[in-house]
């Protein structure tokens, strides 16, 4: 049996052995409720017992695992005696991860799981974002899940929501915006779909690890009013949403105390003002001591194994250090009992113990069109000057310069890399980061042929930009496919395009005046040629299907429907940190809770684009708006009419000022909903403010304060284009943290 299939073989073994041994904890069906379960269970349970649970082994740095491994990023071994199942955790945000293990020079990377365990990789986060359709990433969160459970993984670590404060952050990529409500909601929509298949998810990076720079050592300083009302409310909402079985706790510290030993952030507002029930992991490494066990922290994962047995486990927080400390009276009994109720709860409640993994085939072409329609959706037309898009049918010759479009489309880096099902469109490049640059394999070009049969489309590198002018001037239409990488553990220096192609856009749009821009990138960057060129469109990673959702887009047979959720600026003087910071201690307070759009607002700054924006090939209008408010509840509707000659998808958003002296913004997006309407046809929308959308949070009086009066409501296309208004009266009213 070849090597590649060792953990495929093992997993089935141990599947049939867990299986037949599960008697102990069905029989805790009868007590109807997971914490019921939990708490039966638990008392048949010895310490030790208990202290096998506290702790996660890495399992991905070897191509030979651990008995009972699959290779995973963490693994919690069965307790067969017990009927508890193993966990396999794994990276998948946007799909699941496979680890690369380095060959060595000039040769591509073999993977723990083998090439069987390469899958289907989502648009990136941010991308599943701009689509703002929870309904989407409700579908690719189940999509990444069955995909896991097929390869004996139960539990993923997805859920990234730490707010976009920092757009050169290296995992802007993974993570969903700057607004708190658009991105809990597109987070719960993803951790509901990934534990609707009976695997658990985390929501991550608990809290505000914002910037990769100094991400182990970092501080990141924020008063607690502005954390509230920001970072914190996005967890908040989508731990509501979602009911992740985990959170983790991230590398940095907040207001200089690491997450995973942050009493305040861990026990006095996830477990108690929010009373949530489920386990606190750490990330990778992010342990600092065994005392984190009293501050919040349930297990500690990514322990090195053979370094830990080696060491009779002293090499971890919860190993033998953990046993000495409530030997000792330093840390209660109880909290340990505590600890593994919260992690059985978790299983329990999405499953783990009556539908374990069984390993078979991935449903590929299935799979591959959710990660299409999600990637279609995602696209956000920022430019379209006379109408150059879509392409028209008759178009002629089209030359498609640069970001290897002739073969794939690029993704980004690090634990969220998804190893593409076949392998990578062009060989993966190491970087000096120690990442793999990744190319997934589906051709803009051969997609665009497909669809455009009586064009000559023909393909230029890009590496030279006479020739590529030389091309365009030749061509009807030319199309410059742009890109930045982005990765895990590398913030980007600046928000320009690397290797010069800015300097290739100016070309190519100098020989021709029908350029258009397609940009493959992880956040925010400049164009100091957006005016040169016809058109922009933003693609994001698109992952396993995105040289097919691009073309759709370009040919018209996709009408795109992405909105922004993040603004991009002009220029780095624009954000309230024009250099990135590298020192131990990031300031927050500069913007607080005015974050991304409602710092663009405070200040008065004019964006390059705005949040929320995006064109269509239709137009919408919106009309009769109608706002009731009873108590602290209101109700906003209004009519969607699709005006234009396509049918689409129009994402209509309402915004709320304050009553009076706000310190935050001048708005704040309070609700949004995508609509479907073909050319003439008309829907109402009506979108219900959660009241913590009115409030500020009275740190005081502990508690999310509403202030009487008249609250100012907008409806419109994007932040800066808001054209309804009308107003809600609103009595005083306070409600619990």
């Amino acid at each position: 049996m070849k090597l590649a299939n060792l953990p495929f073989a093992r997993t089935a073994l141990f599947t049939a052995l867990s299986l037949a041994c599960l008697t102990p904890a069905f029989a805790d069906q009868a007590a109807s409720s997971p914490d019921q379960r939990a708490t039966k269970l638990l008392k048949r349970m010895s310490q030790d017992d208990m202290h096998h649970m506290v702790q996660s082994y890495n399992d991905m740095m070897s191509l030979q695992q651990q008995q009972g491994g699959i290779g995973a990023a963490g693994y919690v071994p069965a307790l067969p005696k017990l009927g508890i199942p193993a966990m396999q955790q794994n990276d998948a945000g946007i799909g699941v991860h496979n680890y690369p293990i380095d060959q060595g020079p000039g040769k591509q990377p073999a993977h723990v799981r083998g090439e069987a365990g390469n899958t289907t990789a989502l648009p990136s986060l941010i991308g599943i974002a701009a689509t703002w359709n929870p309904q989407i990433a409700y579908e690719g969160g189940r999509m990444i899940a069955d995909e896991a459970h097929r390869q004996g993984i139960n539990v993923l670590l997805a859920g990234g929501i730490n707010l976009t404060r920092e757009p050169r952050d290296g995992r802007t990529f993974e993570y969903l915006g700057e607004d708190p409500l658009l991105a809990a909601r597109i987070d719960g929509g993803e951790i509901r779909g990934i534990q609707s298949q009976h695997v658990i998810s985390t929501i991550k990076h608990y809290a505000l690890n914002d910037q990769e720079t100094n991400r182990l050592t970092v501080s990141s300083n924020i008063d607690e009013q502005a954390m509230r009302e920001s970072d914190l409310l996005a967890f908040e909402l989508a731990i509501e949403d979602g009911h992740p079985g985990s959170v983790m706790c991230g590398y940095n510290k907040v207001n200089g105390v690491w997450d995973c030993s942050n009493k305040h952030l861990l026990n006095d507002i996830l477990k108690g003002d929010w009373k949530y029930p489920g386990w606190v992991m750490t990330d990778w490494g992010a342990d600092h001591g065994v005392m984190d066990a009293m501050a919040g922290t349930d297990q500690v994962s990514g322990i090195d194994a053979v370094t830990s047995f080696s060491l009779g486990q002293t090499s971890s927080s919860f190993g033998t250090p953990l046993i000495q400390a409530i030997d000792k009276g330093e840390i209660p009994h109880s909290r340990l009992e505590d600890m593994v109720h919260r992690i059985l709860r978790s299983m329990y409640a999405v499953g783990l113990f009556e539908h374990p993994p069984v390993t078979k085939p991935l449903d590929v072409d299935a799979d591959a069109l959710v990660a299409q329609h999600a990637a279609e959706q995602a696209i956000v037309l920022l430019k379209n000057d006379h109408d150059q898009l879509p392409l028209n049918a008759d178009v002629k010759t089209v030359v498609i310069i640069g970001g290897h479009a002739d073969a794939g489309v690029l993704s980004g880096g690090g634990s969220a890399q998804v190893w593409p099902i076949g392998g990578p469109a062009i060989p993966a490049v190491k970087t000096p980061d120690w990442q793999w640059k990744v190319y997934d394999p589906s051709s803009p070009m051969k997609a665009l042929q497909k669809l455009l049969p009586n064009a000559k489309i023909t393909y230029d590198d890009g590496s030279d930009p006479a020739r590529a002018a030389a091309l365009a001037k030749s061509s009807d239409v030319a199309l410059v496919f742009a890109t930045q990488w982005t990765c895990e553990g590398v913030d980007q220096p600046n928000l320009s395009l690397s290797d010069k192609q800015d300097d290739l856009i100016d070309a190519v749009a100098a020989a021709n005046a029908h350029t258009v821009v397609v940009l493959e990138n992880g956040g925010p960057v400049k164009m100091p040629w957006l005016s040169k060129v016809s058109a922009v469109v933003e693609a994001w990673y698109p992952g396993a299907r995105g040289g097919d959702a691009i073309a759709g887009v370009l040919s018209g047979k996709v009408n795109p429907s992405g909105r922004l959720p993040v603004t991009f600026p002009q220029d780095e003087q624009q954000l309230p940190r024009p250099q990135i910071t590298n020192a131990q201690e990031v300031d927050y307070n500069i913007e607080g809770a005015a974050v991304g759009y409602k710092w663009f607002d405070k200040k008065n700054l004019q964006p390059l684009f705005p949040f929320g924006f995006g064109l269509s090939y239709s137009r919408f209008d919106y009309s009769d708006l109608h706002v009731t408010a009873q108590g602290d509840r209101v109700t906003v509707s209004f009519k969607v009419s699709n005006a234009g000659g396509h049918a689409g998808m129009d994402t209509p958003q309402v915004y709320v000022s304050l009553s009076g002296d706000s310190s935050e913004a001048p708005r704040r997006l309070a609700g949004f909903e995508k609509v479907s309407l073909r050319p003439g046809q008309s829907r109402t929308v009506s979108v219900t403010i959660d009241p913590r959308l009115l409030a500020t949070f009275d740190v005081p009086g502990h508690q999310w304060k509403i202030a009487a009066g008249s609250y100012p409501i907008q409806v419109g296309h994007s932040s800066r284009d808001l054209v309804l208004k009308g107003e809600a009266t609103i009595a005083a009213a306070t409600n619990a943290p």
